[in-house]
């Protein structure tokens, strides 16, 4: 009480001296024997980059999620290493190191090649340091990269986070994490983890809570609600739950993701839809009240994720990540944006008014344009995950056309893999036939001779058709179907040199008759 009231006449709350006490959290160092994390869980190359660290007289430790999982005795897929070091002399220790970023920057040490290489991330201790006595910009990164250039520590007039660059020690870089369960730091050597915010109690409690003010940490940087969002549906099956004082100003706070860069809000997405969780994600914007706002992109995604087409590709990629292969997000949207661009090809392919319809493949690409215009705009839709798009798009008619050179060219496209996959998840709700995808499937893995036997399978299948379709003696002839756009753009197909189906009948030549009686006996033969 006392000092309650001294605090008040030097001007002070009490709430004010207890956050200037307890600012940058207590040093906590619990030993093995209390946190039980498994050495034999942690990845050799993060433990690496920590002890090249460590033996060129840096402090470093393992640091964030990795942690939080190797406490739940979880195998982490990625690995985060926080460091005192700058990234420059991170980079001079390490023969393939890149420093990267200019809002953070931070260094990628990289393990391997090709698909089997591995990125371990280092990042410098960074100081917590007060919006106040940050430079101000007018604009975003955009439009004050130029002025923005110089500097360490800079935010927007509201407050929002464009520069944090200013290294400090181990205490502040800790104040200025986001969720107490990811602001840990595992040293390997020692297996001693250091916890400034009660990390280890919360990850008990199975509890996500934002450090600080969550409203306060929300406007520094507006994409932490996207991260609580991904972080919270990721942990759901885990038994996490959002504190309640962390997700109140949520809904509130999602206004603010109109002021940060189409291209990061872009990225943030990808994270939410391709991290192993994306139906569990879906759920959590459902129940959060944010099916809508963050991207426009995103809203339609939860929008259609109810769908059987849509349904089977969250599905599909949850599992392909859950296994450890790997997902392109070009797949993903491709399904996502599936009904817009099939309704839009049948659409031009039908007649509209005194206008003729389009050609099959002519109308497939004014849809996909179309599409893209729409939904995706310049963000990324021009480079090379438009470009993956529209080629399983494209593919998928040629899937009906199973004769002449047609399969073998196609099963040697570089996309065909995710075309292929593409047009399997349409055969399981239903959209093509069954038999069309298994036969796809033989055909791409089999040898030579395999292939020819599906190949001849498929004519004498075709010809059978051909033949019940063709009308007895005086009767009417059989109606056509109506075509998909898909079975039209296989009837324009180019015929790849491939056989005729139905070899056309020859035209009789009709003899002259060479006198009355073999005039007669001939048209009576006819």
């Amino acid at each position: 009480m006392i000092k309650q009231f001294i605090d008040k006449l030097l001007g002070k709350s009490g709430a004010a001296a207890a956050r200037g006490k307890t600012r940058f959290g207590k040093r906590q160092e619990v030993a093995a024997a209390v946190h039980g994390i498994n050495p034999a869980l942690v990845d050799e190359r993060a433990r690496n980059v920590v002890t090249t660290l460590q033996e060129a007289g840096f402090e470093a430790y393992i640091v964030g999620g990795a942690v939080r999982d190797l406490l739940l005795g979880l195998r982490p897929k990625d690995f985060d290493v926080a460091t005192n070091a700058t990234p420059e002399q991170v980079k001079g220790l390490f023969r393939r190191a890149f420093i990267i970023g200019r809002r953070f920057r931070i260094v990628h040490v990289v393990y391997g090649r090709g698909r089997e290489h591995e990125v371990i991330e280092v990042s410098t201790f960074r100081a917590y340091m007060d919006s106040n006595g940050a430079e101000q910009v007018a604009g975003n990164e955009r439009t004050s990269k130029g002025e923005l250039a110089g500097m360490k520590h800079a935010v927007d007039a509201s407050g929002r986070v464009l520069r944090d660059n200013v290294w400090g020690p181990q205490e502040e870089d800790a104040a200025r994490r986001d969720f107490t369960v990811n602001a840990m730091y595992y040293d390997p050597a020692s297996q001693i983890v250091v916890d400034y915010h009660n990390g280890i109690r919360d990850a008990k409690k199975l509890t996500l809570r934002m450090i600080g003010d969550p409203a306060t940490r929300y406007r520094e940087d507006p994409v932490r609600i996207i991260r609580a969002i991904r972080f919270s549906a990721k942990l759901a099956a885990l038994g996490f739950k959002l504190e309640p004082k962390t997700a109140a100003p949520l809904v509130m706070s999602s206004k603010l993701l109109a002021d940060v860069p189409q291209s990061r809000l872009f990225d943030e997405m990808l994270k939410l839809l391709q991290t192993g969780h994306a139906v569990a994600t879906i759920e959590q914007l459902r129940a959060l009240g944010m099916s809508t706002g963050i991207y426009p992109l995103l809203d339609i995604v939860v929008e259609r994720a109810d769908q059987p087409f849509v349904r089977a590709a969250l599905q599909d990629t949850d599992r392909r990540v859950g296994e450890g292969k790997p997902v392109a997000p070009s797949f993903l949207l491709a399904c996502v944006l599936w009904a817009d661009v099939r309704d839009g090809w049948a659409t031009r392919m039908q007649p509209r008014g005194n206008e003729r319809p389009m050609a099959p493949f002519p109308a497939l690409q004014d849809a996909i344009d179309d599409v893209f215009n729409a939904r995706i705009g310049d963000v990324s839709g021009r480079g090379k995950l438009g470009t993956d798009m529209r080629e399983i798009w494209m593919m998928q008619p040629r899937f009906d056309k199973r004769s002449g050179a047609t399969p073998y060219s196609l099963v040697e496209q570089a996309r065909f893999r995710a075309a292929f996959d593409f047009m399997r998840l349409r055969a399981d709700v239903g959209e093509i036939g069954e038999a069309v995808a298994e036969w796809w499937q033989e055909f791409s893995t089999a040898d030579d001779v395999r292939r020819q036997d599906l190949m001849d399978q498929v004519r004498d299948e075709q010809h059978k058709k051909v033949r019940q379709r063709a009308p007895r003696s005086g009767g009417a002839p059989a109606a056509r179907p109506v075509a998909s756009p898909a079975a039209e753009a296989d009837a324009a197909l180019p015929p790849d040199g491939e056989v005729a189906l139905a070899p056309a009948r020859k035209r009789r030549r009709r003899r002259k008759p060479r006198s009355g009686g073999e005039a007669a006996g001939s048209a009576a033969a006819e």
